[in-house]
Order: structure tokens, then C-alpha cells, then sequence
């Protein structure tokens, strides 16, 4: 990948307009969590210390194109990028058609997804984005698989187009797992789906030594392998996919490791009674909900010999207490490895932040689509728009 870089333009005195990903999650109008926030600060800091003129855009949510709704505001997040850099950063409802700012300044662009063409790259509205700024800046590597004006459109009429630091570093991580791994590597996919993760799995089981499966992935796994699994979530219609990846890994050589003994309940709540159950006795009436103590340690051993380590998914339904203790036996042998680690995903996010262990993992990625499109070895829009102006 060839691209400029923030740290390689002359900023000073210019109109830089920052492209950041601030979709923060939102719990009854308050920011729940400030991570998106605090990733986006090193350009914005950059770009304020050359005494540039910094326009920051991004969206939030999924309002209806052309309509301004209060809910999917970012006034919220101005209120916290305010905190966080300890000055005002005014919000600016209209601006498409041009903005008033003086080099030292710094505002918050409305909503990018309330301007009509926004999420179908229309070339006009991208061509009125450019206009904006002297240097246009990416720094949203968690919206780079998409192909909208705010992340792909405006790259192409900017006088300058480059990557953020946030970016740049993001596939500096992605590309050292990728391309030149210390082996044994090790990926853990969790999730709700095979189905959302097929081309990931496919794609990660020719990289990897082992891939350990969890969630409703492992039970679909379990179920083509024979297994009864009650009534858990699964895919009944991808049992041969399953058998098929599973088929493919041992070709290769990459052992797939399924869960021994599973953590089960009748349902999934907060009052529910788990017990431990081998993996060939699962009731009828079951739901495998976490995986077992035997599967936590031999999934441990794969984990402790590892020298690279690509996790996406938790194990289980880990926002439950009783159902959660897989995600965290395996989350804290990952931050006490001396292995590099890279984590992305909302769901891993939130749970590295549910047992505090994000200073302990060597890169957490801000990106949920981007950062399984890169793995799956597609082509992420945004940054091919910057590598064509390279």
C-alpha cells in the first residue's frame, strides 16, 4: 500500500478537512464510550499544531438522507471532543456549502449522512465536499469498506488527499498479521454466524496455524461434526460450508479445535441456571451459551504457544455473568502473551473493556466491517481512493 500520509503534508495555515469515525454508541443521548473519540486525536492534534484550519467530519448512525434528526446529532460528540482537547469545538449544522473558520480554529461538521448523496458517492456533493479544504485526511479506517462521498468521493477532488495517523497505523497492525507473522499464529472468530463470516473464515484458514471457532460459529461447526446441540443458535443450512472448512483446514494442515465440554441453560438470561455439559450430551431442551473448563485449557495451551494472536468474537454470550467466563479466561491469557495481538470487533472491543485489559493488547482495532473486509484480503474502498492519489 502507497499512500500519503498526514505526517508527510505540509499542514501549516491550510484548510484540513479530517474524515474521522466519531459513531460513538450512545445510551439515552449520553457517549457510552470514548474510544472513537480518543483514536482520532493524534491528527487532530497534528493538524492544530501547524496552526491549520481543522474541519472534522463523520457520521452517526442511520438517519434518513436529507432530514435532520436531533437523535443522530453529533452534538454529543462535540461536547466530548471539547473535553477532550480542553478547548470549544463549535458544531456546524450547514456546511456543505462552505465554512468559515481562521487557521488555529477547529470545528465538528454536522452529521455527513444528512446530506442527500452521502452513502451513494454522489460525485456532485463530492465535488462541493473538496471544495471544502486544501488537504482532506481519512483517519476512519472503521468506515473504509465503504464507498461514500465522505470516505471515497471527496479523495478523488481534494487538492491533497492522505491518511490519518489512526489509519495508517491500523493497516500497519493488519498488515504485520497478514503478511509477516510470527508463527504459531493463532485466530479466534467468535460470533452469532458462520454466514457473516464465511469469506473471513475461508480467508483466515489459509493464513493461520490454528483457528479456534466460538459462539454460535463453533455450534454450527459442532453440529456438522455431529454433535447435538439443541436448541442453540446455529445454521442447519451451512453444516456442509462448515464441514467444508473444516475439511479444507485439515487439507492445509490448520487444526480447527472444537469445544469438549460447553457451558449450557435452558435460556438465555441473567437468571438462568448454566451448567457444564459434555459436547455429545447437549439436551434438546439446551442452549450452548459459553464454552466448558476442559475446552478453556486446551484452547489455553494453543493460546500460551502462540506468537501472533488475531481475535474477532467472543466465545459466548459473555454480557451475561454465567456465560461469560470462556470470553474472559481466553481474553486475559491474550493480554498476559507475549505475543502480538491484534483484536477488533465491537462485541472483542467491549469485551476487553468489560475485564480492562486494553492496555495489555498490542493493537485494538477501531474497525468492525473494515477490519473483517481487510482480513477476508478484499479491497477497501477508501484506501484505494488514496492510494490513487498517491
Amino acid at each position: 500500500m502507497t499512500f500519503k500520509k498526514i505526517t508527510d503534508v505540509d499542514l501549516k495555515n491550510k484548510r484540513v478537512l479530517i474524515r474521522d469515525d466519531l459513531n460513538t454508541p450512545l445510551k439515552k443521548g449520553e457517549i457510552s464510550s470514548e474510544a472513537r473519540i480518543e483514536a482520532a486525536l493524534p491528527s487532530i492534534k497534528l493538524a492544530l499544531e501547524a496552526n491549520a484550519a481543522v474541519m472534522i467530519m463523520s457520521h452517526l448512525g442511520r438517519p434518513t438522507e436529507g432530514e435532520f434528526e436531533e437523535k443522530f446529532s453529533l452534538a454529543p460528540v462535540a461536547k466530548k471532543l471539547s473535553d477532550a482537547l480542553g478547548r470549544e469545538v463549535p458544531l456546524i449544522r450547514h456546511w456543505i456549502d462552505g465554512v468559515k473558520i481562521k487557521p488555529g480554529q477547529i470545528v465538528l461538521l454536522e452529521n455527513t449522512r444528512f446530506h442527500v448523496g452521502e452513502k451513494e458517492n454522489d460525485d456532485k456533493l463530492a465535488q462541493k465536499m473538496a471544495a471544502l479544504c486544501d488537504v482532506y485526511v481519512n483517519d476512519a479506517f472503521a468506515t473504509a469498506h465503504r464507498k461514500e462521498v465522505s470516505t471515497y468521493g471527496v479523495a478523488k477532488y481534494a487538492p491533497v488527499a492522505c491518511a490519518g495517523i489512526l489509519m495508517s497505523r491500523e493497516l500497519e497492525a493488519l498488515s504485520q498479521v497478514m503478511k509477516n507473522p510470527k508463527r504459531p499464529l493463532v485466530a479466534i472468530i467468535g460470533g452469532a454466524k458462520v454466514s457473516t463470516k464465511l469469506s473471513l473464515l475461508s480467508s483466515i484458514a489459509q493464513m493461520v496455524d490454528y483457528l479456534i471457532v466460538g459462539g454460535g460459529i463453533a455450534n454450527t461447526f459442532l453440529a456438522a461434526a455431529g454433535h447435538p446441540v439443541g436448541k442453540s443458535l446455529y445454521e442447519d443450512d451451512l453444516l456442509d460450508k462448515a464441514e467444508q472448512l473444516a475439511t479444507m483446514a485439515e487439507t492445509l494442515g490448520v487444526h480447527v479445535p472444537l469445544p469438549t465440554d460447553v457451558v449450557v441453560a435452558t435460556s438465555l438470561s441473567s437468571k438462568a441456571e448454566a451448567y457444564i455439559q459434555p459436547v455429545d450430551q447437549v439436551a434438546d431442551d439446551e442452549k450452548i451459551l459459553d464454552i466448558g473448563p476442559d475446552t478453556c485449557e486446551m484452547f489455553g495451551e494453543i493460546i500460551r504457544k502462540a506468537r501472533t494472536i488475531l481475535w474477532n468474537g467472543p466465545l459466548g454470550a459473555f454480557e451475561i455473568d454465567q456465560f461469560s467466563k470462556g470470553t474472559e479466561y481466553l481474553a486475559r491469557l491474550i493480554a498476559e502473551s507475549s505475543a502480538y495481538s491484534v483484536a477488533g470487533g465491537g462485541d472483542t472491543i467491549a469485551a476487553i473493556e468489560k475485564y480492562g485489559l486494553a492496555k495489555d493488547i498490542s493493537y485494538i482495532s477501531t474497525g468492525g466491517g473494515a477490519f473483517l473486509t481487510y482480513l477476508e484480503g478484499a479491497t477497501l474502498p477508501a484506501v484505494a481512493a488514496l492510494e490513487a492519489r498517491n
